[in-house]
């Protein structure tokens, strides 16, 4: 049972990842997608930017801080706040 809790610590402490944007490392556009459909099953992704014409393994990702995650959800509070208001007669 000590296994368990061990495993349950392990994962009640992970930082949990959220889906981030991703810009071309070359021209720094945010127009980049994965270059095939296959490329994630055997080999590592791939990518290609429709801007520069860059196709590479690598990307930059932009992850938000607490304080523009803290804001956003703030926002969103606020917005699902004033739909209901609406509803209400």
């Amino acid at each position: 049972m000590k296994k368990l809790d061990g495993i349950r610590d392990v994962f009640k402490h992970t930082k949990r990842r959220r889906i981030t944007a991703i810009f071309c490392p070359r021209c720094g556009s945010p127009k980049i997608q994965l270059a095939g459909s296959l490329e994630v099953w055997l080999t590592p992704k791939q990518y290609l930017c429709s801007e520069c014409g860059y196709h590479g393994i690598l990307v930059m990702e932009l992850e938000p801080t607490e304080e523009t995650t803290e804001h956003a959800d703030k926002e969103e509070n606020e917005t699902i706040d004033s739909k209901e208001g609406e509803k209400s007669p």
